[in-house]
């Protein structure tokens, strides 16, 4: 018997388990109707670092889960037969200006590397080495090497992810729908009944989940960065992505394009204009690193939102009480490296059913996902 299976948000989450829900075992019996409008996604505005094994953050259940997320996505790469202009592990440099942080930071990335062997090799190098790494740099500070880490470009990840599961089983819709109080789901040709339904919209979950009954705790953050042109070194887009302290993080990719951000601004909330003050901050903050550029070279600017809950912390699974509609939101920043994970388990939930247990990556989801009757 067919099973029809809802996908509403075709950002990292809702890509990343479609294209799992036209592969795993059982997909040949699966119809599945991704709905997205395509209105701020954050991902198709993202050009995103795979680094999550330096972050400051002590929340070990996202620690776990970006971890998991960083080592998918390689295999993911593979399967889905995407190219280094989607993904490439062209490693990473986090800079620290005084030596004893720097001192620090080594000790830790050792230490992280015994439970999370992808990270690779570790090296410490001096400004003029990251220099050499990174040429376009003209005021580099010092800093550690993981070759593990990785760049990828959000919105070409999911265009790429898409493709393939639609040349099996997905059928996209470019509108925005909504919930009937019983769970179905409204759309232009009116009420449609799903077996299973996975709600992946980001910051939008709590409007969507509202006629369920259902408080959502995700506010919307606004996300800005710009991309350069820059010298065309040769094997540029081989160079490894630095994140500077103190400034706004440098992916390199090839032919002279440089993504430089991006922004963490809680009062743009669901905004989509391009903020000129902030454009200017952010070429700024590669003029501190860069000498020479100015706001010529800046050739587009992009512009997302973002879900975050209030421990910073992502949740997904089976709504309460809503046991056949999956949800996730409140990826934050990490989205491009949790994204993926989060999908595969969804992907695997809505198609084969079950409880499973996901407490190692979150906290239950009635922290974040109460009643509106209580």
């Amino acid at each position: 018997m067919e099973k029809r299976i809802a996908i509403i948000g075709g950002g990292i989450v809702g890509a990343t388990a479609a294209y799992y829900l036209s592969i795993l075992p059982g997909s040949e019996q699966t119809k599945v109707t991704l709905f997205d409008d395509g209105t701020g996604q954050a991902t198709t505005a993202a050009a995103g670092i795979i680094s999550p094994w330096l972050s400051k953050r002590r929340n070990q259940r996202w620690y776990r889960l970006a971890k998991a997320g960083a080592a998918l996505f390689p295999e993911l790469m593979r399967r889905a037969q995407l190219g280094t202009d989607v993904y490439q592990q062209t490693g990473t440099i986090v800079t620290r200006e005084v030596p004893t942080d720097l001192e620090t930071l080594v000790d830790l990335a050792y230490e992280r590397r015994q439970s999370a062997p992808t990270m690779g090799q570790i090296e410490t190098l001096s400004a003029a080495e990251v220099q050499q790494r990174v040429p376009l740099l003209t005021a580099p500070q010092p800093g550690v090497f993981i070759s593990g880490g990785a760049r990828v470009d959000g919105a070409a990840l999911v265009q790429g992810l898409l493709a393939q599961a639609t040349a099996k089983n997905l059928t996209i819709r470019r509108e925005r729908v909504r919930f009937t109080a019983d769970g179905q789901v409204v759309t232009s040709m009116g009420p449609r009944h799903f077996d299973r339904v996975i709600v992946a919209v980001g910051a939008w979950l709590k409007e969507v989940v509202a006629p369920l009954g259902v408080v959502a705790a995700v506010r919307p953050q606004k996300g800005q960065l710009i991309e350069l042109n820059v010298k065309d070194y040769p094997l540029q887009e081989n160079m490894p992505v630095v994140m500077p302290e103190g400034e706004r993080d440098f992916v390199p990719f090839g032919h002279g394009k440089l993504i430089v951000g991006a922004t963490h601004e809680d009062d743009g909330k669901f905004d989509l204009a391009v903020d000129p003050a902030v454009t200017a901050d952010l070429l700024a903050s590669a003029q501190r690193l860069m000498h020479g550029v100015t706001a010529d070279n800046i050739t587009a600017v992009r512009v997302g939102t973002r879900a975050y809950t209030p421990d910073f912390a992502p949740f997904f699974g089976p709504i309460p009480e809503h046991e056949a509609i999956l949800a996730a939101s409140g990826l934050g920043s990490s989205g491009l490296t949790t994204g993926p994970e989060i999908g595969r388990l969804l992907a695997g939930s809505a198609l084969y059913g079950g409880t499973p247990d996901w407490s190692e990556y979150e906290l239950p989801l009635t922290t974040y996902l109460t009643s509106s009757a209580e």
